[in-house]
């Protein structure tokens, strides 16, 4: 009768699993580990032997991990817990454990399961659904921009988060957002950092301090202590670059090329959403905003004045409504031309924004007719002293090219509530007011 044959010894089936598995002693120390640790690791098992197995854990993750080793070492066994280990090149491996505390053996028994590649897809798919929704719930795009700080918190450890874009008008790289891990503001050297940012930009991929191409391209002005530091990744939004991410890096971190690839890939959306809710302010400010001055237009002006009543009303209160028309603004426009009459437009702009206090609002309701909303001022002789105010401002001599335009205007005064109790009567009563003392001075022909 042929005899039975002997199975491989126990260690040889072992070093066979894909899985990883160690022996740990009750002082942490590992007294075994497997073939499969240094595919996993980039250890090999004579280099775990010795060691505390907790100095290979990511220190984000230790605090957590050693509450988990208390509960297996209370002989509970521990499925699907799961932590982040430091590989032998710097980049981190996601692994989901089994372990056994052995009474008999005095030794804890540990099996790992690579799970890096299922959680990076799982990742990249939340990541994707996480900015979408906050691309559709985010009020503005300061908001927008914390959210997507929390997203990218998430997927990779970082100390601080910093967003570029380019200006649209002028293209122009400027931040607009950076903050720490606490959201206080980040430190930031602006002048470097765009520079940092566009050469991320200009190549159109992730770029770290430490990166050979970065010298290549002056990265030698970062210094010493900065390098490796940073991660700048450009964003791309319907094939046009429209700034960067920019990650400082959490403290013994390294970014592995898998990090820099979903990093990557959640920059092209970070990317169409800044350009949804850039595009979303703009339509905003354009349907609320005069284009050529920066006033209010008429459907703000009038949005103000009624919240000017309603704040009113309620604390016993009143308000001054000015209106301001230029006088013989036609013969600017006829004798210098339209486009020397916008920049009289624009300089009047700026003089009456610069009478009043930020909590009152200037607008513009077309033409060279203009109002300005004084919160709180609630007699004539402290609106008349405005008005003063304004047309020694206003009358100021301005330079139009080769030519000095002395500039004048008439301003009429409403009062909430003695003159009209609504935006269309205030505006009516500070209109005629305004024709009246433009008839006193023979200028109501003039108007246009």
């Amino acid at each position: 009768m042929p005899a039975t044959p002997r199975p491989p010894p126990l260690p040889d089936l072992v070093n066979l699993l894909l899985d990883a598995v160690f022996l740990v002693d009750a002082g942490g120390c590992v007294v075994y580990a497997n073939a499969a640790c240094e595919r996993m690791f980039g250890y090999t098992p004579d280099e775990f032997i010795g060691r505390r197995l907790l100095d290979f854990i990511a220190p984000e993750d230790r605090e957590r991990t050693l509450a988990e080793v208390s509960e297996v070492l209370t002989g509970r066994p521990r499925i699907g817990f799961e932590n982040r280990y430091l590989h032998k090149d710097g980049h981190r491996v996601r692994v989901m454990w089994s372990a056994c505390w052995s009474e008999t053996a005095q030794l804890r028994i540990g099996v790992a399961r690579d799970v890096t590649e299922l959680r990076h897809a799982e990742a990249i798919q939340a990541a994707t659904y996480a900015i979408s929704e906050a691309a559709h719930d985010a009020d503005d795009l300061a908001l927008l921009l914390d959210e997507i700080h929390r997203i990218v918190a998430g997927l990779v450890p970082v100390a601080g988060v910093a967003v570029a874009t380019r200006d649209r008008r002028s293209g122009e790289l400027g931040f607009s957002y950076h903050r720490d891990a606490q959201g206080g503001l980040l430190p930031l050297d602006e002048p470097l950092a765009c520079r940092y940012c566009g050469w991320s930009m200009r190549g159109g991929r992730p770029l770290s301090a430490r990166d050979a191409a970065l010298a290549a391209m002056g990265g030698q002005a970062l210094s010493c202590e900065e390098r490796g530091c940073w991660l700048a990744v450009p964003l791309v939004a319907q094939q046009d670059t429209i700034g960067a991410l920019v990650l400082k890096c959490a403290p013994d971190t390294h970014y592995s090329e898998r990090d820099k690839a979903l990093l990557h890939f959640v920059a092209a959306q970070v990317a169409i959403a800044i350009d949804r809710a850039q595009l979303k302010a703009e339509l905003l400010r354009a349907a609320r905003y005069d284009e050529l001055t920066g006033l209010a237009n008429r459907r703000l002006v009038q949005d103000r004045i009624r919240s000017a009543i309603v704040r009113a009303a309620r604390n016993g209160g009143g308000f001054a409504l000015l209106y301001v028309d230029l006088d013989k603004f036609k013969q600017v426009n006829d004798t210098l031309g339209h486009a020397c009459g916008d920049l009289l437009l624009q300089a009047v702009a700026r003089r009456l924004q610069q009478c009043v206090r930020a909590s009152d609002t200037v607008g513009r309701l077309g033409g060279d007719e203009f109002v300005v909303l004084l919160e709180e001022v609630d007699t004539r002789a402290a609106a008349e002293a405005l008005v003063h105010k304004l047309r020694r401002e206003i009358g100021q001599p301005l330079e139009l090219g080769a030519s000095t335009v002395a500039v004048a205007a008439s301003i009429g005064i409403a009062l909430y509530p003695a003159d009209g109790d609504g935006v269309e009567a205030l505006l009516a009563h500070a209109d005629q007011a305004m024709y009246a003392e433009k008839r006193s001075k023979g200028q109501a022909g003039t108007a246009p």
